[in-house]
């Protein structure tokens, strides 16, 4: 027989890791009716919403141009859950640059030969 009381919850009320502060420093994308918090995709192609634990570390990652708001990360995940992002990373060591669609070119014709 187990030694924990039955009233015990063996899962945590919210799911942050222990230790971690509760609000998040979020990127977001102004609009015309508001801001959305930016969505980003790890290493493996994974949906995933960003939060740093100061503002300093989200200026150190995305530059001092990206808009931000602070917010709980329980808050964070209540809006990007209907999404299907259910993934929050913390504090990403490195974020990739937005990727900027490149103009495609007319190819180039070999030169013709000429002998000489």
């Amino acid at each position: 027989m187990p030694d924990t009381p039955l009233t015990d919850d063996p899962e945590p009320v919210e799911r942050t890791p222990a230790g971690r502060p509760r609000t998040l420093y979020v990127p977001v994308r102004p609009g015309s009716a508001g801001c959305s918090a930016r969505m980003f995709r790890t290493p493996l192609g994974e949906r995933t919403a960003v939060g740093f634990t100061s503002a300093d570390r989200l200026v150190a990652a995305l530059g001092g141009g990206q808009p931000w708001v602070r917010l709980a990360a329980t808050a964070l995940r209540a809006l990007t859950a209907p999404l299907g992002v259910a993934r929050i990373t913390v504090d990403p060591a490195f974020v990739a640059p937005v990727v900027t669609p490149v103009i495609p070119v007319a190819p180039v014709r070999a030169a013709a030969l000429v002998e000489v």
